[in-house]
């Protein structure tokens, strides 16, 4: 049997087309844009995420008088412990991202495709840029609204506003490496739980006069709203070295992982190397250098401020005294000033006051220490916040000061008339006098005794004292104001009693004792 073979129509044989190279980098980025899509459907990140908005666009709507003269080296403090939640959830959630194939079982599957393990633990940690980038948005809205803000004081630290975000990535970061150290689902929590501990600490720490609290992501020394603003020069904190410090090691922290996941590429081992030569450089920046420096201005502030204060003299010829970052705020104070005064009669019509900006920064710059009121005749006390209550409360400073001739003398007065003058001349000259008294007032109310908040010490109130502000300010403003110039030195007097001052100003007498204990 012969068999035949038909040549074929094509001589030239067909070979099989070479597979395509797998472009690794795109395909990198389009897991990386996946994970970020799981991440947002998870819903610890997705409710954080919208709390930690909602919470700073409430703040930023709310507004309040200090509001409007926003102290930028505090505000940017502020920004660093908002974004503290969704922190902790893109860290526990990129956690279980990176274990998903552990969890269903799947981890063999990923040998059939072209990503390396390397690479996709890369696209993991790549997934959690966007959430940095959005707290950095955040960030960046809330400081340039109070910035832009006419009545702003001081300047804001890059290196301070860069922490919040940072934060936020060193928590993903870290919940990708802590997937490929110990693949388990309760790992983060611990980690956190850990890490709280730790921070605690390092924070007891910082506040006995240790620095190791900066090696914390959040140095929490000199946060707290609540605290008394001081001259950004007296902070003492390393911010654009800390700033490095976090950039460094959420690098550093991100070469980890991919190097567990068996990553060897040269340009991942240089990597390395930088992210570990900018982290220990953060480190060695942050170390105190001139602790004692830093002791001496704080003293200097607190003690003797004229030193490193400018001064300048307004229109009523009294003299504005402030740190310079405060320099913007002295024309406030001196329409205060004016105003108060123009109430007053006899020689304290003309008075010059000298009005200083002062601080207490001796029992550290957490400490709530109140200002000892200054024994110097004719000198005001005004702190470093401005705006809201702290305007009257000034101008409760400015008519002590204007009765009485010093600030101390204000805790020896009992049932006399000059707390009565005081208050007129604070509350007469005040837009809305009604809605004043009661804010000045420790208890909020219009009756009874009560202490009355200064800038110092303050003035305590009887209830009889109280009677007859009130009803002064019932009658005729330009009838009142007449009778106190017309009567200045026997309402100025500690041997006019406050009975008699309200005869002087045609008020009916109150009923009753007076008594310096209610």
């Amino acid at each position: 049997m012969t068999t035949t073979i038909t040549p074929p129509s094509d001589p030239a044989a067909t070979l099989p087309e070479p597979p395509r190279p797998v472009r690794r980098t795109g395909a990198v980025l389009a897991l990386a844009r996946f994970e970020v899509r799981e991440l947002l459907l998870q819903i610890p990140v997705l409710v954080f995420l919208a709390l930690y908005v909602v919470q700073v666009v409430a703040r930023l709507t709310r507004q309040e008088g200090m509001d409007d003269y926003p102290v930028l080296h505090m505000v940017d403090r502020g920004t660093q412990t908002d974004p503290l939640l969704l922190a902790i959830a893109v860290l526990v959630c990129t956690n279980a991202a990176a274990l998903r194939s552990r969890k269903h079982g799947t981890v063999q599957q990923f040998d059939v495709l072209p990503l390396e393990p390397w690479r996709r633990t890369l696209a993991h940690l790549l997934s959690v840029v966007p959430f940095a980038a959005l707290t950095a948005v955040v960030v960046a809205a809330t400081f340039t609204r109070e910035a832009l803000k006419p009545g702003a004081i001081g300047h804001g630290s890059l290196g301070e506003l860069a922490v919040g975000p940072l934060t936020v990535l060193l928590a993903g970061v870290t919940g990708v490496l802590l997937a490929r150290l110990l693949p388990s689902s309760f790992v983060p929590m611990l980690f956190v739980v850990a890490t709280y501990l730790v921070i605690v600490i390092a924070s007891a720490v910082g506040a006995g006069g240790g620095w190791v609290s900066r090696l914390s992501p959040i140095q929490f020394s000199g946060i707290s709203t609540g605290d008394e603003p001081v001259p950004s020069e007296l902070l003492g904190r390393p911010a654009d070295w800390h700033a490095l410090y976090l950039v460094g090691l959420c690098a550093l922290l991100m070469c980890a992982a991919t190097l567990l996941a068996g990553g060897r590429t040269r340009l991942l081992k240089a990597a390395t190397a930088l992210s570990l030569a900018a982290t220990v450089a953060g480190v060695v920046g942050q170390v105190p250098r001139d602790a004692d420096a830093l002791e001496a201005a704080r003293k200097t502030a607190s003690t003797t401020p004229q030193k490193v204060q400018s001064c300048r003299t307004y229109g009523g010829g009294s003299t504005y005294c402030a740190f310079p970052e405060w320099n913007g705020v002295r024309d406030d104070w001196a329409r205060v000033v004016d105003r108060v005064q123009s109430a007053a009669g006899g020689t304290a019509a003309k008075t010059r006051l000298t009005v200083r900006q002062r601080i207490d920064t001796t029992g550290g710059l957490e400490s709530d220490t109140s200002l000892t009121p200054s024994t110097t005749p004719g000198q005001v006390t005004v702190g470093t916040r401005w705006g809201g209550n702290r305007v009257p409360e000034f101008a409760v400073g400015v008519a002590t000061v204007l009765v009485t001739g010093t600030e101390d003398t204000s805790q020896d007065m009992c049932d006399d008339a000059r707390p009565v003058t005081i208050m007129w001349l604070v509350l007469s000259t005040d837009p809305t006098p009604m809605a004043t008294f009661p804010s000045l007032r420790l208890d909020d109310s219009i009756s009874g005794p009560g202490q009355i908040l200064a800038p110092t010490n303050g003035l305590s109130l009887t209830t009889q004292q109280t009677t007859v502000i009130r009803e002064l300010l019932t009658r005729p403003h330009t009838d009142v104001t007449a009778q106190v110039k017309a009567h200045w030195t026997e309402l100025t007097s500690p041997a006019t009693s406050t009975a008699e001052a309200a005869k002087l100003l045609d008020v009916a007498v109150p009923k009753g004792e007076a008594s310096c204990e209610e």
